[in-house]
């Protein structure tokens, strides 16, 4: 019998309003983790309170690693289209950074 499990890819919004995106198995623990200071070296540390904005469910620990390194890579604005549901913004970003703008305005 193979055990399934959950992995959850998140973003938070921070106090100071910038974004955190992780992976856990327990999203209800990480969230309160993160609240409570847990780990001294953690980017949302002095950060808090953080939110819950966005969250995806993965059963593969491997595609829930590289949609987490996936949506890191993304700019501010691309991840506030996702977790808004704006797909057409999301199109527009990433064909703009795919295809860079040659004009110098």
């Amino acid at each position: 019998m193979k055990l399934t499990h959950n992995y959850h890819v998140y973003i938070l919004k921070c106090r100071d309003d910038s974004y955190y995106v992780g992976v856990t198995n327990n999203l209800e623990r990480r969230l309160y983790e993160h609240n409570e200071g847990f780990n001294d070296h953690c980017y949302t540390n002095d950060k808090r309170p953080v939110v819950l904005v966005y969250s995806e469910l993965y059963s593969d620990i491997k595609r829930a690693i590289l949609r987490e390194k996936q949506l890191k890579g993304w700019s501010r604005k691309k991840k506030e289209a996702l977790f808004n549901s704006d797909w057409e913004q999301i199109k527009q970003l990433s064909k703009s950074k795919n295809n860079p703008s040659t004009s110098s305005g």
